[in-house]
């Protein structure tokens, strides 16, 4: 664990290494108040919640993350630099874990620094401090499995933009599997499939939590989600390795 956090430090350092993080931060952040404030309605609601930040989090993460996702393996295969990087004394895992964990604390940051949001909401009322902190949790969890599945798909290519487009579509695919128009493509199937579909749905995941309902299974999902993915990870990047 040690050679994890090592390299997860490396990578979270190169981040700031150019301006580029600050870029995606600033823009991150904008966007967000933009749709709370805005398209959210956040003072036309009257309410003393942060569910117009929420609601918009799993689009904000549908291309902000696979931007940052796209940059964990696709470069190294691209330069070659991936041969070099498994010399190095760390197992296949440890890479795989330290990259992943770099980008989720990176994304993390991300969202923390949108505090002044919290800031306001509390201004003007008495929030519920309970569902905030579940919205923040959740949406971190969230983040996570976002990032696993870029970090497959990163490693699947040497192009970042295929790496990008690939993760957002499967992300935008795990994000609708629960919206009524794609289940009723289901409508043939048994009962258990349609619940198993409606089940892998991020949205309806993540609205559950951020309305403060911290159902373990929900959390479960989410971790298993960024378990299976980082495997498949290790899977791709053992077998160009071999190959």
């Amino acid at each position: 664990m040690n050679m994890t956090w090592l390299l997860a430090k490396r990578q979270l350092h190169s981040y700031f290494a150019t301006p580029i993080a600050y870029v995606f931060i600033f823009i991150f952040l904008v966007l967000a108040g933009v749709f709370t404030f805005y398209l959210g309605n956040f003072y036309e609601r009257g309410q003393a919640d942060l569910s117009a930040f929420f609601n918009f989090h799993p689009w904000l993460y549908l291309f902000f993350l696979p931007a940052i996702a796209m940059g964990l393996w696709a470069p190294e295969r691209q330069l070659g630099t991936i041969e070099l990087l498994m010399t190095l004394p760390i197992g296949v895992r440890n890479a795989v874990l330290g990259k992943f964990f770099a980008a989720w604390l990176f994304a993390g940051l991300a969202l923390l620094l949108s505090f002044p949001i919290w800031l306001t909401v509390n201004y003007l009322g008495e929030p519920d401090q309970g569902v905030i902190i579940a919205g923040y949790f959740g949406s971190w969890l969230m983040a996570g499995s976002f990032l696993a599945i870029g970090s497959c798909m990163s490693a699947t290519t040497k192009n970042q933009i295929v790496a990008f487009i690939f993760t957002v579509v499967v992300c935008f695919v795990f994000m609708v599997s629960g919206v009524p128009m794609v289940l009723d493509a289901f409508a043939w199937a048994p009962s258990w499939v349609t619940d198993f579909v409606a089940g892998l749905s991020f949205l309806t995941r993540f609205d559950a939590i951020a309305r403060g309902v911290l159902d373990v299974r929900d959390i479960i999902y989410f971790i298993a989600m960024m378990v299976f993915w980082l495997f498949l990870t290790e899977v791709v990047i053992t077998r160009n390795k071999a190959s």
